[in-house]
């Protein structure tokens, strides 16, 4: 897989962002409020606000936003406030993120067989 110049992802690993949210959390007292149902919400809640940056927009101004650094903050933060959802339901119930991707993963590799999928935009059970 190769990466943009722009992506810059060293070392740290998912249990090191994982952490970094736990620390955030536990210093104001917020587990209480992290339940399952909350913590799903908030992921809803925040990929609508990225998704909204979008809204009513052309392919093109969409990628004029993501490359200008002035214009991408927006969604560098909303970007963030999913990933920091994602890294609190899973810390709060025992999930290992690369474990559950490994498997869907595994699993797309039968629902979208080369053969059938390179190159296509279509669902699964359309082929």
């Amino acid at each position: 897989m190769t990466m943009s110049k722009e992506m810059t992802n060293d070392a740290r690993t998912i249990n090191d962002a994982m952490e970094l949210v736990k620390e955030f959390c536990e210093e104001r007292d917020w587990d209480q409020f992290h339940n399952p149902k909350d913590l799903a919400i908030g992921m809803a809640t925040e990929s609508a606000e990225l998704l909204e940056l979008f809204r009513f927009r052309t392919n093109e101004q969409c990628m004029e936003m993501v490359s200008d650094p002035s214009r991408s903050e927006d969604i560098k933060d909303e970007l963030a406030d999913v990933f920091y959802f994602v890294l609190r339901f899973a810390q709060m119930n025992g999930i290992d993120l690369y474990e559950v991707l490994s498997q869907k993963i595994d699993k797309n590799r039968k629902r979208y067989p080369i053969d059938k999928s390179k190159g296509s935009n279509r669902k699964y059970d359309e082929f």
